[in-house]
């Protein structure tokens, strides 16, 4: 199977965020792309964050679903896309994914929101697996797969190959660019990459912003924990790479035993 990680700019409007994710879907799906993942909250852009975010209503939601389906079917490619999910509750940070008929399959909230988020966002409360071309995957959102592995692990359990994991580090405005991927002096985001994958035996599929100062690349990690490959830092593009589904086991993952956590009483 062939994925993109999809890795725009922030985009100063609505329209100019469609216009990034039509052009990331194009040119993913000329590589051969099955499916193309976006970051967290792409449209219309992680709030909290140095960036400003424009206004961001349901018709836009509509629309912006509307328009991403309509590409999904024309590049013939599935789709997930990062984006404010709006509710009678409140802003949700959400995961759509569109097949490569347009159909939309559902999406998946973030259920654990870092603790600087509260007073933007409320957190969702179910999980699910998605399927594209017969492969099993699940999404895992920013703070959710750095600091709460299971998360990922519910996923894999239930026979995901593959994890996507779109999130959100760095600025466009200070910080220092990485010169070497996983570096010992670094932020700990692409090491918890590599655990989220080795500790499973799946794929994880992570995607950012492309910031001028990323704290964290675009990466695919294999499931041995090996980084595949990853976009240049700071550079806006698409990855798109070949996994070997059957070496996501998921033999780590199938080999996890809850009944062996039953708290212990007084004997």
């Amino acid at each position: 199977m062939i994925i993109a990680l999809a890795s725009p700019g922030v985009a100063s409007s609505f329209e100019e965020a469609l216009d990034k994710v039509r052009r990331l879907m194009s040119d993913a799906s000329a590589q051969g792309a099955e499916i193309v993942c976006f970051p967290e909250a792409y449209i219309p852009g992680l709030r909290g964050q140095d960036f400003e975010v424009y206004p961001f209503a349901l018709d836009q939601q509509a629309r912006a679903l509307q328009v991403v389906g309509e590409w999904a079917r024309t590049y013939r490619v599935a789709t997930i896309l990062g984006m404010e999910r709006l509710t009678e509750a409140g802003r949700q940070i959400a995961a759509f994914v569109v097949d490569a008929h347009g159909q939309l399959q559902g999406y998946q909230t973030k259920n654990q929101l870092d603790p600087s988020e509260d007073r933007f966002y409320v957190p969702g409360d179910t999980r699910r697996l998605f399927e594209v071309s017969g492969v099993k995957f699940g999404v895992a959102i920013c703070h959710e797969g750095w600091r709460y592995p299971e998360t990922v692990r519910w996923a894999a359990v239930r026979g995901a190959k593959i994890v996507f994991h779109p999130h959100q580090t760095g600025s466009d405005r200070v910080g220092v660019r990485p010169t070497e991927w996983g570096a010992a002096g670094g932020a700990y985001y692409e090491k918890a990459m590599m655990m989220r994958s080795i500790e499973n035996a799946i794929y994880f599929a992570s995607v950012n912003y492309a910031h001028r100062f990323q704290e964290s690349a675009t990466s695919l990690i294999a499931p041995s924990g090996r980084c595949q490959a990853y976009l240049p830092y700071g550079q806006e593009g698409v990855l798109v790479q070949a996994i070997e589904v059957e070496e996501a086991t998921g033999l780590l993952a199938a080999r996890y035993a809850p009944a062996r956590y039953r708290e212990s009483g007084v004997e």
